[in-house]
C-alpha cells in the first residue's frame, strides 16, 4: 500500500464520519461526538457505522462506494456537516465519488481500535471521543492530550500522539505539538501504553 492509497481511503473515510454520521447524529442528537470498538467506528447515539469497507446501519448495510449523497439515500439520513459546530471540514463535497482501498481501510480502523484499548488501558477512568474535526481518537488529562491519528497532512502514516498544553522541551518531544509515535514504532496495544506513560513522565509541569 502506497501513501497515496491510504491517503485517499483516510480521507473518505473521515468525509464519512464528518456527513454520514457526525453531521446526521448532532442534527437530531445535538453531539459530533463518535466511538470506537473492535469492529468499526460510528456515532455515540445514531447508530450508523464504517465496519471495514462498508457502511453499516439498522436496516442493512452497503459498500464504500459511489457518491456520499447516494449512500446516505442508501442509510436514510440527511447527509452534511454539523453547521456551526467547527470551521475546519474536510471540504469534501457529496457528490464526489468515494475512494476506499480495503487493506488502507482495514489498517485506519485496526489501529483505532488498538488506540482505544491502549486509551482505556492507560486511562480507565476515561471515554475516549473519535472527532470528526481532525478525524483522530482522544482524552486529555491533567492538562495534556493523549491519542491516536489514522495520519493527516503533516505525518503520512498512523501515529499515537501526547500532546501537553504547554511547551516542552527535551528528547522525547519530536514535534511541535508535543511527541508522535507512528504504527511503524507502536506495533501492539502494549507499546502505544508504554508510549503515553513515558509522555506522561516526561511532561514537565510549570
Amino acid at each position: 500500500m502506497n501513501d497515496e492509497t491510504l491517503a485517499a481511503t483516510r480521507r473518505s473515510l473521515h468525509a464519512v464520519a464528518e456527513l454520514l454520521i457526525a453531521g446526521p447524529q448532532h442534527r437530531l442528537h445535538q453531539t459530533i461526538r463518535l466511538a470506537v470498538d473492535s469492529d468499526g467506528i460510528g456515532g455515540k447515539i445514531l447508530p450508523i457505522r464504517i465496519e471495514g469497507a462498508e457502511l453499516v446501519w439498522p436496516e442493512g448495510r452497503a459498500p464504500l462506494t459511489g457518491t456520499y449523497r447516494e449512500l446516505a439515500q442508501l442509510a436514510g439520513v440527511e447527509p452534511g456537516v454539523a453547521e456551526g459546530v467547527y470551521a475546519d471540514t474536510t471540504g469534501v463535497s457529496l457528490d464526489e465519488p468515494l475512494s476506499v482501498d480495503p487493506a488502507a481501510a482495514a489498517l485506519v480502523l485496526g489501529w483505532f481500535a488498538m488506540g482505544d484499548k491502549a486509551l482505556r488501558t492507560f486511562a480507565p477512568t476515561e471515554e475516549p471521543v473519535l472527532w470528526p474535526e481532525h478525524f483522530d481518537l482522544g482524552i486529555a488529562v491533567d492538562e495534556v492530550n493523549y491519542g491516536i491519528s489514522p495520519g493527516d497532512s503533516g505525518i503520512a502514516t498512523p501515529y499515537a500522539y501526547v500532546g501537553p498544553w504547554t511547551p516542552q522541551i527535551g528528547p522525547f518531544w519530536n514535534e511541535s505539538f508535543g511527541a508522535a509515535r507512528t504504527v511503524d514504532d507502536l506495533p501492539s496495544v502494549e507499546s502505544i501504553v508504554a508510549f503515553f506513560e513515558d509522555g506522561k513522565d516526561s511532561v514537565k509541569r510549570v
